[in-house]
């Protein structure tokens, strides 16, 4: 069985978690894995945090525009999509951020904390569109008698 979801939210602080609980509560209703679902909660968090923090186009204010998470539950892997419509990443720094930050800095470890937790991690820059989309998936494991288990 698969299941897919996508939500298109607000680029605020509130929307983080809201997108985190949607994720988890789908995942225990599946039967996955708990430690696999905190993992992927955790990089999804850090993927909407750097949308919102940097999602934005140059006319929008903080608080306004909006990003879209997509998850797929499909067989044995998660899939997940963030995108955006902010400046996209810089050629430089997509390779960049992959280096850990300095102990002394108060963010820049996102993409490199998404690295560690999933299997497969992809970011892009949309031509023509604007923004970034971050996208990684992470193979699924099962809790025993999980009633969406793959088969």
């Amino acid at each position: 069985m698969s299941i897919w979801w996508s939500l298109h939210l607000r680029r605020e602080a509130a929307s983080v978690p809201l997108a985190r609980r949607l994720l988890i509560g789908t995942m225990e209703t599946a039967g996955v894995d708990p430690d696999i679902s905190y993992d992927l909660s955790v990089a999804l968090s850090e993927a909407c945090a750097n949308a919102v923090e940097h999602g934005g186009g140059a006319s929008t204010s903080e608080s306004s525009g909006a990003y879209r998470v997509t998850a797929y539950l499909d067989g044995e892997k998660c899939r997940i999509e963030v995108a955006d419509s902010g400046p996209g990443f810089p050629v430089l720094r997509s390779h960049a951020a992959l280096r850990p930050a300095p102990d002394d800095a108060e963010n820049g470890r996102g993409l490199c904390l998404i690295h560690e937790l999933a299997d497969h991690v992809q970011v892009d820059n949309r031509p023509g569109r604007g923004g970034a989309v971050v996208s990684f998936d992470k193979i699924l494991k099962w809790t025993k008698d999980a009633p969406l288990m793959a088969v």
